[in-house]
C-alpha cells in the first residue's frame, strides 16, 4: 500500500523509517509547513492509499478537512484539536472516507489508560486519599497538558473518582513522553506510570492503524479498534 506523511517532522520520519515493516511504501511527504492547498490535490494524491498526520494543532484541522475530500483514510496522530473534533467528525462522514485518531497511538499507553480508569473505580470511594496527574514531555511540544493527560484526566472523571485531581506538566530536554497517575494516603502511596524510550511506539501504532483502515469508512478512536488492529 501506498502511504503519505503529512507532517514531516521528527514523528514523520519515523513512520517512514517503519513504514516497510507494515506493509507501506511512502509515496508523498508533505512538510509541517508545506499546508498550501496545492499540495493537497488529486494529482498528488493519486495511488495513495492512507496518511498519517503529524503536523500541528493549528494545521490539522485544515489538512484532515483536505484529506477526507480527496477520500483519504487518515490517521491523526496530532493533539491539540479536539475542541474542534465534532467538526471534523462531519467533514470526515461526509467524504465517506475513514479517520482514526488518538491522543496516544502507544499501545502501550493505551493500556495503561485502562489501568489508570480501573485505579481511579476503585479509588472513588476511598477519601483518604488524594490524587495527582503529572507528564514531562520534550520541549518542542506545543500543547500541555498533553492530550494523553487531558485523555487521563477524563479516564478518571469516566470511572467515578470525582475529588480533585493536582495535575502537573512539564516540558524539557528530548523527552519522549511519561505519564504518571498517584494516589497518597496518611498510610501508603501508589504509583501509576507510562514511560515512553523513543517515538517508534507512537509510529508504529499508527501504522498499525493505517492498514486496519484499508477498506473501512468512519470516526474512530484509536482505543477503540486496539482488539482488532493485528501485529
Amino acid at each position: 500500500m501506498n502511504l503519505a506523511i503529512v507532517g514531516y517532522g521528527k514523528m514523520g520520519r519515523r513512520v517512514e523509517h517503519l513504514a516497510p515493516q507494515y506493509g507501506f511504501t511512502v509515496g508523498l511527504k508533505i512538510g509541517r509547513d508545506d499546508g498550501a492547498a496545492d499540495r493537497f490535490t488529486k494529482e498528488s494524491f493519486q495511488g495513495i492509499d492512507a496518511a498519517v498526520e503529524f503536523s500541528t494543532p493549528k494545521a490539522c484541522v485544515e489538512n484532515v478537512e483536505r484529506l477526507a475530500a480527496l477520500g483519504v483514510n487518515t490517521v491523526v496522530g496530532t493533539t491539540g484539536w479536539l475542541d474542534r473534533i465534532e467538526h471534523v467528525r462531519g467533514a470526515v462522514q461526509r467524504s465517506g472516507a475513514a479517520l482514526v485518531w488518538g491522543p496516544n497511538f502507544s499501545v502501550g499507553a493505551n493500556i495503561f489508560m485502562e489501568i489508570v480508569g480501573t485505579a481511579a473505580r476503585l479509588m472513588a470511594a476511598e477519601h483518604d486519599y488524594g490524587a495527582w496527574a503529572w507528564e514531562i514531555h520534550h520541549a518542542a511540544k506545543k500543547d500541555a497538558p498533553s492530550g494523553t493527560l487531558r485523555a487521563m484526566l477524563r479516564e478518571i472523571e469516566k470511572s467515578g473518582y470525582s475529588r480533585e485531581v493536582n495535575v502537573a506538566a512539564n516540558r524539557a530536554g528530548s523527552h519522549p513522553g511519561t505519564h504518571e497517575l498517584g494516589f497518597d494516603s496518611p498510610d501508603d502511596t501508589i504509583t501509576l506510570r507510562h514511560t515512553a524510550r523513543s517515538r517508534d511506539a507512537f509510529a508504529r501504532g499508527a501504522l498499525r492503524a493505517a492498514r486496519w483502515m484499508k477498506g473501512k469508512k468512519g470516526f474512530y478512536e484509536f482505543r477503540e479498534i486496539l482488539d482488532d488492529l493485528g501485529p
